[in-house]
């Protein structure tokens, strides 16, 4: 059985996606909150990207290393957030670091509500 959690990077099936919508299998960072992860059949997460190059506004750089175990240096495509059912997630590939969990949760807040809210 796998177990799921807030801040793993997970080889996730995109396909079959329509339009604009990312496609294949590729990495994607679970930004669901853990309490919330064992409730259903569906996961939410951001797509990871190795296009660099396309550094769109609210995109996050991740620099390849060790604990992420990303093949090189991608971003985190922030205006791509999907849900996928457990069944399209492939397997663990790493984890991210505390920073850039804060870091995404300060460009979910400005993608979702425009500005960043006080705690």
């Amino acid at each position: 059985m796998k177990t799921f959690k807030r801040g793993q990077i997970w080889l996730v099936n995109f396909e079959p996606s329509f339009g604009h919508e990312y496609q294949k299998v590729r990495p994607a960072f679970i930004i669901q909150h853990e309490r919330y992860i064992d409730s259903g059949n569906l996961l939410t997460v951001i797509p990871i990207s190795s296009q660099t190059a396309n550094h769109g506004e609210l995109d996050i750089l991740i620099k390849s290393d060790s604990q992420n175990r990303l093949i090189k240096d991608s971003l985190l495509k922030i205006k791509h957030i999907s849900s996928f059912d457990k069944r399209r997630f492939i397997k663990l590939i790493g984890l991210t670091y505390k920073e850039t969990m804060e870091n995404v949760d300060k460009h979910l807040q400005l993608f979702i509500f425009g500005k960043i809210t006080e705690r």
